[in-house]
C-alpha cells in the first residue's frame, strides 16, 4: 500500500490543525519537485469544510496554493451517519454518486424515491451556498495539474470518493490524496481510485474519524473563510 504512516505507537492529533502540520511533514519532498516544462505546481484542495484547515496547513508548509472543493454526503434519513452516497462541485463541474449496496438494502427497508430525494436536494442547495460563499473567484485552475486533496479523515469514504471522481472529471492531472486517519480496508478501496494516497494512521477498524482527534469540533463558514482570505483570488 502507498501509505506513509506515522511510527506507532500513534498519538491522536491535538486538532485539524495539528493533524495538518504532521500531514504535511510526510509530504513535504513535494516541495522541491521539479515540474515538468509547462506544468504549473500542484494545488491543495480541502474537502469543505473538515478538509480546509487540514489543507491551509499543508498549503502553507509546501508554499502551494490552496482552495476549497466543496462536498456533501448524503445521508440516510433518521441515520444521517450513514451515507448512501455524496455529491461534490468544483470549477463548474459536479458529480454525484450513489453507494449500489446501501442503495439496495433503503429500498429493502421500505425508504421510498422520494424521500432520498429530498435528501439530495437538500444537499444540493447547501452544496450551492457553500460553492457561493467559498468557491466562486477562489477556486485555482486544476487542468492538468496535481491535486492534493485533503480531509480531516475517512469513513466510509462516500464523500472523498465522490471528489476523486470530479477531480478526473475536472481534467486534473493526477489526484493524490491526503488523510490523517481512516480504516486501513477503506484506504486499500481508495487507493485503486486514485492516483497516489497518504494516511498517516490506517486504523485496523474506525467507527467515526474523531476517534484520531483530542479535539473535533465543527467548522464553520467564518473559519473557511479566514483560511482561504489569506491566498490571493487566482
Amino acid at each position: 500500500m502507498g501509505h506513509s504512516t506515522e511510527p506507532k505507537p500513534w498519538l491522536p492529533f491535538n486538532d485539524r490543525h495539528d493533524a495538518g502540520r504532521r500531514l504535511a511533514l510526510k509530504l513535504h519532498h513535494l516541495r522541491a519537485q521539479q515540474q515538468p516544462a509547462g506544468v504549473a505546481r500542484p494545488v491543495v484542495l480541502g474537502l469543505s469544510r473538515g478538509g480546509v484547515p487540514i489543507a491551509a496547513e499543508v498549503a502553507a508548509s509546501l508554499d502551494l496554493p490552496l482552495g476549497v472543493l466543496v462536498a456533501r454526503k448524503l445521508g440516510v434519513p433518521g441515520s444521517e451517519e450513514v451515507a448512501f452516497g455524496a455529491v461534490a462541485t468544483y470549477g463548474g463541474f459536479t458529480h454525484l454518486s450513489h453507494l449500489p449496496f446501501v442503495m439496495d438494502h433503503l429500498r429493502r427497508d421500505g425508504y421510498t424515491i422520494a424521500e432520498l430525494d429530498a435528501v439530495e436536494a437538500g444537499e444540493r442547495a447547501e452544496l450551492a451556498r457553500q460553492q457561493t460563499l467559498f468557491g466562486n473567484g477562489r477556486q485555482p485552475l486544476i487542468s492538468g495539474r496535481t491535486v492534493l486533496l485533503c480531509d480531516d479523515g475517512l469513513a466510509t469514504g462516500a464523500t472523498i470518493r465522490t471528489a476523486v471522481s470530479l477531480m478526473r472529471e475536472a481534467g486534473a492531472g493526477a489526484t493524490h490524496v491526503c488523510l490523517p486517519a481512516g480504516p486501513a480496508g477503506a484506504c486499500r478501496e481508495l487507493e485503486a481510485l486514485c492516483d497516489a494516497l497518504t494516511c498517516l494512521q490506517p486504523w485496523p477498524a474506525m467507527h467515526a474519524v474523531s476517534e484520531a482527534y483530542l479535539l473535533f469540533d465543527q467548522v464553520s463558514d467564518a473559519q473557511v473563510l479566514a483560511a482561504i482570505d489569506k491566498y490571493p483570488r487566482p
